[in-house]
């Protein structure tokens, strides 16, 4: 077996190879992509030498079986078919295809077996707040429909990519030495000591692009027809985003019962002991594969209201790891070509 990555030299190409390696993904050969500006850098995989070949539109993917694209929307755009010409299965890390009718988008905790009709070989890997939100859903959609959701997340400078988190960095420096933070340019203002209640572009209704990708993603993964409203929050951390979730069941359920269906849910760790102060933060869950929860309570403000809070590693599960688990998914189904 043959696999890709495109974007091999960012953060979320090198969290996969990372990831791949660490779960001993079943492949003979791994073959990275990259733009003129990352081509011939020389990466190490299973103690072999890998380096990064030139992107272009030719038959590079006529031998690949699958394809890790993580170079942002234009480029999957530009190269989807240029990818799948051959029937490579390209899981692609972008917003491009996302809300496509005929690209299933797919969280492996939540809806696998979407994963199977592809009808441009595409599978869409979702936003990264959507993906460690429905991993914890979907157990309690399964006690009773969730009818509505609002979230405040609080992300971590590591979603914007690595020069954010560089920048984040110098910002503090800058503060300290001269009392003033000078390097703004990933994000629309200075983080560092700040928290920025804006996450991509605005769009006419006054949410989000990412806000947005939460209500509509969400429907989407879940086949559901519930409603979701966001306000997603930049804050000063390095790596990890965090969520408080308010939810409205159509039946009451039982702090109980959600804590009891999210302790045995893959790919969730419950950590809820309230009285003990013991509730996830973003610095246990970065590097960690699963999505943390706790800090669960019935809502005073509505009457089959449940409320938490998660943490998760926006570059694994939210963007990594999600997308191996999709391969892993295919391979186990023996659904490549």
């Amino acid at each position: 077996m043959k696999a890709a990555i495109v974007g091999a030299s960012g953060a979320v190409g090198q969290e996969l190879m990372r990831i791949l390696a660490e779960r001993n993904f079943p492949i003979d050969e791994l073959v990275l992509f990259g733009s003129s500006r990352s081509a011939g850098s020389v990466y190490e995989f299973k103690g072999k030498k890998c380096e990064v070949r030139l992107l272009q539109h030719n038959d590079d993917f006529k031998d690949i079986d699958v394809a890790f694209v993580s170079a942002g929307g234009g480029t999957s755009k530009d190269f989807a078919e240029t990818i799948t010409k051959y029937g490579t299965v390209m899981i692609d890390n972008s917003s491009a295809f996302r809300m496509d009718d005929d690209v299933p988008l797919v969280v492996p905790e939540v809806n696998a077996e979407d994963a199977l009709k592809r009808p441009r070989g595409i599978i869409a890997n979702p936003n990264c707040t959507t993906i460690m939100m429905v991993v914890v859903l979907q157990p309690i959609e399964k006690l009773s429909h969730i009818k509505k959701i609002h979230i405040s997340s609080y992300q971590s400078a590591s979603g914007a990519g690595a020069v954010a988190m560089a920048e984040l960095q110098q910002q503090y420096k800058e503060l300290i030495e001269t009392g003033e933070a000078k390097t703004i340019s990933k994000f629309p203002h200075q983080l560092a000591y700040n928290v920025i209640p804006q996450i991509d572009l605005m769009t006419d209704n006054d949410y989000t692009k990412e806000e947005m990708k939460m209500f509509n993603e969400t429907r989407k993964i879940m086949h559901s027809d519930v409603r979701t409203s966001a306000t997603c929050v930049r804050v000063s951390s390095l790596r990890s985003h965090s969520e408080s979730v308010w939810i409205e069941t159509a039946d009451p359920i039982t702090v109980e019962q959600v804590r009891e269906v999210l302790a045995t849910a893959p790919g969730v760790t419950l950590k809820d002991d309230p009285q003990k102060y013991i509730y996830p933060m973003p610095l246990e869950s970065a590097g960690k594969d699963d999505v943390y929860v706790g800090r669960i309570r019935k809502d005073l403000a509505t009457d089959n209201g449940i409320t938490l809070w998660l943490t998760g590693d926006q570059i694994r599960k939210g963007a990594a790891l999600n997308a191996v688990q999709i391969a892993e998914y295919l391979i186990e189904k023996g659904d490549f070509k």
